[in-house]
């Protein structure tokens, strides 16, 4: 019985499988028998530094011989150590933090204090943006009445069409709590939003009173060759919510807020059993120093040009997105040219767009990595 046919026995059925079972990884590399395939996609952007990295498994061996878990009942240094951190790496104003399990559960909260600070009842997300499956979360994502199951949503919610800054004015209004977009929409094929567009929101929001919400759930912790997106696009949020990337591989997220918004939430407006975990906490601050002091982001910027120069190759007609986000518009099926890529033991993610690979690899990918998907796209059929 092989692992799929195993899963199948007592496990939910809702995932679309690939046909490999990984035995173990190390670096960018999946092993899978005889096989070390070259991971482009990091787990759907969560492994920054890779597999098997010495100062994560250093990291989380010292802090499971010291506490494995304690609750946000009390105060714990290594929890205080990671927001330190995190705070210091955010942008401009972005200063307090708060731990969750996932990016779905930051969007939720981002959401939460904005219609309570309010006292607002709409929200306007982007079309195409995703930003997860929990109740408000879900109801700001595009196309989610497909799965999104609840009888009502907690709030009413517009969607300005991507790019349309005629648009923007119209939607977001002085009833408008929030408005949440991702600055590069990650599923929906690594859309990199119009730079007047972003610009456009960022001042209806502070002209009417809405609070904006960064997504940055894919985009943050450098994976575009900044520290976050938002420090590209020179904006200032009141919140930004991560996932991801932020303790490479364990379950984390974080939301991230102004002391203005800091100062208007209190004891009981939040609460996470699991947010804020010693484990989680202990990589956050480590896969951050690493991603610094490894200069990780300029290999990214470095890498990421590489592939947008290169790679208009094969079935690829161009490549969109930032840094290590990256859409490869394909002319062909994309999962079609997906499985081709297989084939050829590099893995690559597909989206929303039936014609968009993803490209969501660690950080410490090298350019022989590059070379590699460059020669194997060579190679694919052009049409």
């Amino acid at each position: 019985m092989n692992a799929r046919e195993h899963e199948a026995q007592h496990l939910l059925q809702v995932y679309g499988q690939l046909p490999i079972e990984p035995s173990s990884a190390m670096g960018v590399y999946l092993h899978v028998g005889d096989r070390r395939i070259i991971d482009f996609y990091g787990g759907h952007a969560v492994t920054a530094l890779g597999y098997g990295h010495p100062a994560m498994l250093q990291a989380l061996e010292k802090q499971a011989r010291t506490l494995i878990f304690q609750s946000n009942a009390v105060a714990m240094e290594v929890r205080a150590n990671a927001a330190d951190a995190l705070a210091a790496f955010a942008p401009g104003a972005l200063n307090h933090v708060f731990f969750t399990n996932s990016g779905a559960e930051s969007n939720e909260n981002a959401l939460r204090i904005a219609c309570k600070l309010t006292g607002r009842s709409h929200v306007v997300a982007i079309e195409h943006g995703f930003h997860g499956r929990t109740a408000a979360a879900g109801a700001v994502t595009w196309n989610s009445q497909r799965w999104y199951g609840f009888p009502n949503r907690p709030f009413d919610v517009d969607f300005i069409p991507r790019d349309d800054v005629g648009a923007v004015a119209a939607t977001i209004t002085e009833q408008t709590a929030a408005v949440i977009l991702e600055l590069v929409q990650g599923l929906a094929g690594a859309h990199d939003l119009d730079a007047a567009f972003v610009r456009a929101i960022a001042k209806t929001c502070k002209e009417r009173g809405a609070l904006l919400i960064i997504d940055e759930v894919q985009t943050g912790i450098g994976r575009c060759g900044q520290p976050f997106a938002t420090n590209i696009y020179r904006i200032e949020p009141d919140m930004l919510t991560v996932a991801k990337s932020v303790a490479g591989g364990l379950p984390c997220g974080a939301l991230i807020v102004t002391n203005a918004i800091a100062g208007s939430v209190g004891p009981g407006d939040l609460g996470s059993t699991f947010g804020g975990g010693p484990l989680a906490c202990a990589l956050v601050q480590t896969v951050l120093e690493v991603i610094q002091r490894d200069k990780l982001m300029d290999n990214i910027r470095h890498l990421s040009h590489l592939i947008a120069d290169a790679c208009p190759v094969g079935p690829v007609d161009s490549v969109q997105g930032k840094g290590f986000l990256l859409g490869l518009r394909v002319r062909r099926n994309a999962a079609a040219v997906r499985s081709e890529l297989l084939e050829r033991d590099i893995l690559v993610g597909t989206s929303t767009d039936p014609h968009v690979i993803r490209l969501l690899p660690p950080y410490i990918l090298e350019q022989q990595h590059v070379q590699k998907l460059i020669e194997a796209l060579a190679e694919l059929p052009d049409e």
